[in-house]
């Protein structure tokens, strides 16, 4: 028997160096804003750098100054004659991390400026050790006074922390709720799990999560989803690896409640990375004839195949362009299909913060154009008397219910459905639209259309 022996190369033998947190986190935020990358992306990458225990404070910097990003850079702007530019740029990120920490967390001040402007060595400049003191010390000085003109007459881009073209697009869409929605943006995110009801049903899950000292803040009474009183490793839920439970908002979880699907159908799940929903469509009717996941990027499905081998689910996992089925499309027509469609994330911020700076105004038109050209091809699909549901995790009613209405007008036989247990219908609204926050849960819209028989 012949055995192999692999030497390590010194980077891989080495342990872990202690890197500066804040030199990384305001690498990772100049990435974002300056870049467009995104902090699902390159927050990753730096968070290999850190030991364990440093990861949740890497994050918590990174995702708190995309939060507040006007506000601070307003903070900065009152202390500063100039800005920092070219290759100084990271270094105005680095005052970002020092001003969030003083502001809004726990650390102490004289350790928040202290661990900042030691960061200077880690990104090669020394020199601006004298700068970043002084603005920083200054912030701890005026604390009270910039506080106080948060208060005062800001635009609403520094007080609400988005974009403008952005307020101006919620204000017209939800003027009586617009300060509410963007509020509910700027909120940590609870963590929702979606029990495997192949394995436990939900009350007997309960018992386990209580057994494990994991503590539930409430249970989504339509969908069964359950929101934990506190975020908790995947590893600390009972059975995750044996494919128990799975991590999902309570608002996507609606998707396959709403679906419906009975036995014996033919599935569609279109545009399906990372697959949370094919699974849960799964879980809840193993009994349908099959189910077929698409999505552009072959990248993508690779976590879509990843959550089906956890879980012990198959489905037939195609990558294709849903707005050219001609070019995959098998030739069967399906029962079900679920589209959710490309969009502009915008119900998702409080996850995903980055969305407001790597989003244009612009992006919108294009997107509502193929969103429009995907739900025309995709209901091609769709048997006689099948049923699409339309899902989107945006709050913007031309993404939305205007999307719909156009939809409707030009196509005589989509009719659209009511969604029960809906509780939260808005007159003069197509589908329906969970707003960011409302039962704790991500901004998600539905609509559900039945193909009229003709």
């Amino acid at each position: 028997m012949n055995t192999k022996t692999t030497q390590l190369t010194p980077q891989e033998s080495a342990p872990k160096k202690n890197a500066n947190i804040r030199a990384l986190a305001a690498k990772c935020c100049y990435s974002v804003i300056e870049q467009g990358k995104s902090l699902s992306d390159e927050l990753p990458k730096q968070q290999e750098k850190v030991p364990l225990k440093d990861k949740a404070l890497l994050q918590e910097i990174c995702f708190g100054v995309i939060r507040h990003l006007p506000e601070l850079e307003h903070d900065i702007r009152q202390l500063m004659q100039k800005s920092l530019t070219g290759k100084q740029r990271v270094f105005h990120f680095l005052l970002l991390v020092g001003v969030y920490q003083i502001k809004f967390m726990r650390i102490p001040d004289h350790a928040a400026v202290s661990e900042t402007v030691a960061a200077t060595s880690a990104l090669k400049n020394r020199h601006m050790k004298s700068l970043l003191n002084g603005v920083l010390r200054n912030i701890v000085r005026q604390q009270s006074a910039l506080s106080e003109q948060t208060k005062l007459a800001l635009p609403n881009a520094i007080q609400y922390n988005h974009p403008s073209w952005f307020i101006k697009k919620i204000q017209q869409g939800y003027p009586e709720q617009w300060q509410s929605i963007l509020c509910a943006n700027q909120q940590k995110p609870p963590m929702w799990i979606r029990v495997n009801t192949q394995h436990h049903d939900n009350k007997s899950y309960q018992v386990l999560l209580k057994e494990a000292g994991i503590l539930i803040n409430t249970i989504e009474a339509a969908s069964q989803a359950i929101e934990l009183t506190k975020a908790v490793d995947v590893n600390a839920l009972p059975g995750f690896e044996q494919g128990w439970v799975s991590i999902q908002d309570g608002a996507a979880q609606q998707a396959a409640r709403l679906l419906d699907c009975q036995t014996g159908d033919n599935v569609l799940d279109c545009c399906a990375a990372p697959g949370g929903k094919t699974c849960h469509i799964l879980e809840k009717t193993p009994d349908i004839a099959s189910m077929t996941a698409i999505d552009i990027e072959y990248s993508r499905l690779t976590r879509v195949e990843d959550n089906l081998s956890r879980l012990g689910l198959t489905a037939n996992i195609i990558v294709g362009d849903a707005a050219a089925p001609e070019k995959w499309w098998p030739g069967e027509l399906f029962d079900r299909i679920l589209l959710d469609a490309p969009c502009s994330g915008t119900g998702v911020i409080r996850r995903h913060p980055d969305i407001k700076w790597l989003r244009k105004s612009s992006d919108i038109d294009t997107l509502v154009i193929l969103q429009q050209k995907i739900l025309n091809k995709i209901w091609s699909l769709l048997k006689p008397g099948g049923t699409l549901l339309y899902a989107t995790c945006s709050v913007l009613p031309e993404e939305n219910s205007e999307q719909i209405a156009s939809f409707i007008e030009h196509n005589t036989d989509a009719k659209l459905l009511t969604i029960d247990n809906n509780d939260h219908a808005r007159e003069n609204t197509l589908g329906w639209q969970l707003l960011p926050g409302e039962k704790n849960m991500d901004g998600f819209y539905y609509a559900k259309l039945l193909k009229v028989k003709t």
